[in-house]
């Protein structure tokens, strides 16, 4: 491997990703004092949370009553009761200091009349326990939220001298023979040198896999690294087989319209211009959870009251909002509408179509942020030096639905979390054990494989295939025999990998390469979510089994852990749901029917 420049550098942490969870957990370390180093494939504001449009969630209770225990019920039903309770009380308690911190680092939010935070309705949000109107729990900045939230953390980080790898593209985890994590290498876009962090922690704050599917929101960078490199190094990922589908992104685009949009009164119509979202919630109508909406209007289309020459999508209305309240609040939608639907919103409706948009699943972890792995006797075994964040991670606050504005909470609260674990445990400016020469060798050992293959099929040609099979097997409805199919092809898919070539051989900004390495952590988590989504015979959240339409809470009231061997076969354990609180403050919500 001498062929490759080798640069060695020693942290206390490294994290890996700079959106929103990794940059809050990086000026959260520097801000703590520690040598902390974030790489990022991408220049961080071009990271996909300022993608994010609707807002953040926080029981502020600035425009209507509201208590953070609204919060945290509203998120366990949405989770369709796989969440854990531990976990989602820590979020919604701490998400009103966490806003508040944000509003002081300079977020940019839009205000009410008396200048307080802005917040709106959002899918799934209720007050008294579900039994009151919808909340305004969302804190919004118009419709820009996501990237108001990213500019102010990478300002913070660099008002805190965090130090950047910018285009730097993490190749793999660093263990050791202990299943410890020593560091991660990464190679420069730029110069093909090759970096090797040796670090006491490394963050996995890399995002989701979202472009495993054809149609999805998630930016072309979006391709779950982090859970790739996970599995290489031998560790379980947790509940794969939770992808959640947006149920309004643009009809042949994919690109989102915010949940925001009918949080501000927004309506969906079918065919015969019918507001059919009154049959399937009737108490909150387009407010219910994004699985319910998705699956209600792939009902609508199924039956034939779809919209357009081929019947196959629905129209989202706001001509009845009135220019002033688009132009106020909703001013991204007006303008994404306009380029990549030929719409005006003020006049005409929006062409929408549920499309892949979160991963529920990801790295398992704990409520600091430290990951864990189910081992005899322990299903809450820490991964000693290894964290993740962010849609990256699992802490399961989302379960088996994410509602929407959870999202965004979710990457500052866990980001902060970690950054406070790496505090209390990690010795600051302590020396790393250096990761071995073995665990260096065989990372290298890969990428040269890769950067040098050979075979027949192009990188795009087996990324389509694995594209498609994913769009057709495991999208917002599946069955044995779709999930079965799938299982197969899916395979197939990742066992062309083998005969993948790459065309481009050199190390500067080679994007063949780059995404060719991309396409195999992608891979690898598509064969994981089918096989996760064959073997839950029930229908939970986002998860719908047509031959097996109810949930099962005798049998699957459980998180799914499922491993990668190097031959393509998928195995699986399990870990409980953590059934329990942290505090007396707020009981334990025992599973019911979940109606909206």
């Amino acid at each position: 491997m001498s062929a490759y420049k080798i640069i060695h550098h020693e942290f206390d942490v490294v994290v890996v990703g700079a959106g929103g969870a990794g940059l809050r957990a990086t000026f959260g370390m520097a801000e703590k004092g520690l040598n902390v180093a974030c790489i990022s494939k991408l220049f961080p504001t071009r990271s996909h949370t300022v993608a994010a449009q609707g807002g953040i969630a926080g029981a502020l209770g600035n425009m209507s009553d509201d208590d953070w225990r609204y919060h945290f019920y509203d998120t366990i039903k949405g989770s369709d009761w796989l969440g854990d309770q531990d976990a989602i009380e820590y979020m919604c308690r701490e998400a009103i200091p966490a806003i508040y911190e944000l509003e002081h680092y300079g977020v940019p939010f839009s205000r009410t009349e008396e200048g307080k935070i802005y917040q709106r309705p959002f899918g799934g949000m209720t007050t008294q326990f579900g039994e009151g109107p919808p909340a305004q729990r969302t804190c919004a900045a118009a419709d820009r939220t996501g990237h108001a939230m990213l500019h102010t953390l990478y300002q913070q980080a660099l008002a805190h001298d965090a130090r950047f790898f910018i285009e730097f593209f993490a190749l793999d985890l660093l263990m050791d023979d202990d299943g410890i994590c020593r560091g991660v290498i990464a190679l420069e876009l730029a110069t093909g040198d090759i970096h090797v962090f040796h670090a006491q922690g490394v963050v996995l704050a890399t995002g989701g896999y979202g472009r495993i599917y054809f149609s999805c929101t998630s930016a072309h960078t979006c391709t779950g690294d982090g859970g790739g490199m996970a599995l290489r190094a031998g560790l379980a990922l947790q509940d794969m087989e939770f992808v959640q589908f947006h149920p309004t992104g643009i009809y042949g685009a994919g690109c989102l319209i915010t949940e925001g949009v009918r949080g501000e009164g927004g309506i969906l119509r079918n065919a015969s211009g019918e507001r059919f979202m009154e049959r399937y919630a009737p108490h909150v109508k387009d407010l219910a959870s994004r699985d319910v909406v998705s699956r209600a209007m792939t009902i609508e289309i199924r039956e034939g009251r779809g919209v357009g020459e081929h019947k196959d999508h629905i129209l989202l209305d706001l001509t009845h909002l009135g220019p002033e309240v688009i132009h106020e609040r909703l001013p991204g939608i007006a303008e994404s509408a306009r380029i990549f639907a030929g719409v005006d919103v003020e006049k005409q409706p929006i062409p929408v179509l549920p499309t892949a948009h979160y991963n529920m699943g990801g790295i398992p972890t704990n409520r600091h942020g430290e990951v864990v792995q189910p081992r005899a006797g322990n299903p809450d075994a820490v991964v000693p030096g290894l964290y993740a964040v962010g849609e990256a991670g699992c802490v399961s606050v989302h379960g088996a639905n994410r509602l929407g504005s959870n999202s965004l909470l979710d990457l500052v609260v866990f980001g902060r979390a970690v950054a406070n674990r790496c505090e209390e445990t990690l010795v600051k400016f302590g020396k790393p054990k250096l990761a071995s020469q073995a665990s260096i060798d065989k990372a290298l050992s890969r990428f040269d494989a890769i950067r040098h293959a050979k075979g027949s099929r192009p990188t795009a040609e087996i990324r389509l295939d694995m594209q498609r099979t994913m769009q057709s097997d495991a999208a917002v409805f599946r069955t044995q025999s779709t999930l079965q199919e799938g299982v197969e092809r899916i395979g197939k898919v990742h066992a062309s990998f083998k005969d993948v070539h790459v065309t481009d051989r050199s190390l500067i900004w080679n994007t063949d390469l780059m995404e060719t390495l991309e396409l195999e952590n992608l891979l690898s988590q598509a064969v994981v979510t089918m096989s996760s989504a064959l073997n839950r015979t029930e229908s939970r959240g986002a998860h719908a089994r047509e031959d097996y339409p109810e949930r099962d809470d005798a049998n699957w009231l459980k998180h799914t852990c499922s491993w990668l061997d190097a031959d393509g076969t998928v195995r699986f354990d399990y870990r409980p749901v953590h059934m329990y609180t942290l505090s007396s403050d707020v009981d334990v919500v025992p599973p019911k029917k979940r109606v909206y």
